[in-house]
């Protein structure tokens, strides 16, 4: 099967803060029990037993191995039925909204990975 993603998907292991964004404002959801799968520079993966809305849009604090945080927009652009039975669901989201240097973390995680 061809690779049809931009940038290179890696796995990791981090804490994951959403809150939803509306229209009329910021609703906050935040959620603790979420398990992010994969990162790349355009997207993430991850899991939840919370229901998201694919096409909605997130404020994201992601905090890295190194406990920096990453702030992203991200939106939800696909959900299927989690293989995990800790999560009840599976999403894959893109980031529209990020920084340079929050876009540069990831780069060097991605480095950093595959020189271990």
């Amino acid at each position: 099967m061809e690779e049809r993603r931009k940038h290179k998907r890696l796995e990791l292991n981090a804490q994951l803060e959403i809150e939803r964004l509306d229209n009329g404002g910021i609703t906050t959801v935040k959620m603790a029990n979420i398990h992010v799968t994969d990162l790349s520079m355009s997207g993430m993966g991850f899991s939840s037993n919370e229901r998201l809305e694919v096409g909605s849009y997130y404020d994201v604090k992601l905090t890295i191995w190194t406990k920096e945080t990453i702030d992203a927009v991200l939106e939800i652009v696909r959900e299927v039925d989690s293989m995990d039975s800790a999560y009840k669901y599976q999403y894959g989201g893109s980031f529209i909204g990020m920084t340079e240097t929050d876009a540069l973390k990831i780069e060097i995680y991605q480095i950093f990975n595959e020189l271990s």
